[in-house]
């Protein structure tokens, strides 16, 4: 083992003890931060001559049969309901399927939250390297 001379009379492995630690305790704490999925709704009409649903009816209907919801947001010609807990989706997708008419989809999805922590590089790999 290298030692120091002088002022320092420690192994070098008792000054890397302290910032190795602490890299490994913020691991762990921000590994479920980073690697947290959320689970979402994507509903959007099957047939000709229908509407995308009403945001508001549908936060109703789910908020009344206890599912909690984060954001419901119109994209395209579909509409995606924000889950608070993946656990709640089953239930959300028969909730929807009994307050919708017939020629509406429901697609469940579990995205990853990490794609948004670098979102300069999404759009530009080719300046990473």
């Amino acid at each position: 083992m290298i030692k120091f001379r002088g002022r320092f009379s420690r192994p070098v492995w008792h000054y890397l003890i302290l910032p190795v630690t602490a890299l490994l305790l913020a691991a762990l704490l921000f590994t479920p931060i980073i690697l947290r999925t959320e689970s979402a709704l994507k509903i959007r009409p099957n047939q000709q001559g229908l509407s995308v649903p009403d945001g508001f009816y549908l936060y109703q209907h789910l908020d009344q049969r206890g599912i909690r919801i984060k954001s419901i947001i119109p994209e395209k010609d579909s509409l995606v309901v924000n889950l608070e807990s993946p656990d709640q989706q089953k239930e959300a997708i028969e909730v929807l399927q009994d307050i919708l008419p017939s020629g509406y989809v429901i697609v469940s999805s579990e995205s990853k939250k990490r794609h948004r922590l670098l979102p300069a590089f999404r759009n530009h790999m080719q300046n990473v390297g």
